[in-house]
């Protein structure tokens, strides 16, 4: 990490993952007759809880959802057009209106609460929702190990995210940090919606592991690993 520039007020971690499984309740599973799809990288981020798991010590908070994307998006704004999958958009209002109270409303609150909680408090809070992305996308390969998705208008999670990138390549020169790639931190999401929340005393980075890495849904140990002692020297 670099020693020329320190930012070290990150001072309470908070650890999400918002397509950690693929579960459907059984009340719902009708609308999958065929798993092959919750079973692929549309269903969930393989490898994601994994490398959830293995942070988690770090953190002063975390959670995690194992239902899937396919049933309701977590990770978009109620107005997105994607909250509900081909899948699901066939339900009735009503039963919709159950998914967001039951599913996405309870986790984005909970999330939310503690936050505000630490913030609050007087603390600066780093949120780290962790995801993972498929290797080939629509015939089109994806060039990047680890990506970084951040807000550039904020110099707080810039800086961070420059930090980051930084130790990473440290221990390991032949890995692909990328920034804001394979999409925009500032693109609809979780961390978007809570950047205007919380303002200034909120840094909001979701970390992109490629999951060319994964192996029956496990993350490499070495980027793992490297993931973890680069946050330890950043919060502490």
């Amino acid at each position: 990490m670099s020693r020329g520039k320190q930012y070290v007020c990150v001072v309470k971690l908070v650890l999400t993952s918002e397509h950690g499984g693929n579960k459907i309740p059984k009340e719902y599973k009708f609308l999958f007759q065929d798993d092959v799809v919750l079973q692929s990288h549309r269903g969930f981020d393989i490898g994601s809880l994994d490398v959830f798991k293995h942070l988690k010590p770090l953190a002063e908070a975390s959670k995690y959802s194992e239902t899937s994307r396919l049933l309701i998006e977590l990770n978009r704004s109620l107005h997105h057009k994607n909250l509900f999958s081909e899948y699901s958009k066939a339900l009735s209002e009503a039963e919709k209106k159950v998914l967001i109270s039951d599913y996405y409303s309870v986790y984005r609150n909970d999330v939310e609460a503690i936050i505000n909680n630490y913030i609050k408090s007087g603390h600066t809070v780093l949120h780290l929702s962790v995801h993972s992305f498929t290797p080939n996308l629509n015939g089109e390969e994806r060039h990047c190990d680890i990506g970084l998705l951040f807000d550039s208008r904020k110099a707080k999670e810039k800086e961070v995210c420059k930090q980051i990138k930084s130790s990473l390549l440290q221990n390991d020169t032949s890995l692909n940090v990328r920034y804001n790639y394979p999409y925009l931190g500032k693109a609809d999401g979780f961390t978007t919606y809570l950047r205007k929340q919380f303002n200034n005393k909120y840094l909001g980075i979701e970390l992109e592991i490629n999951q060319k890495y994964s192996k029956k849904n496990s993350i490499d140990s070495s980027i793992k690993n490297n993931l973890f002692s680069t946050l330890q020297v950043l919060i502490n």
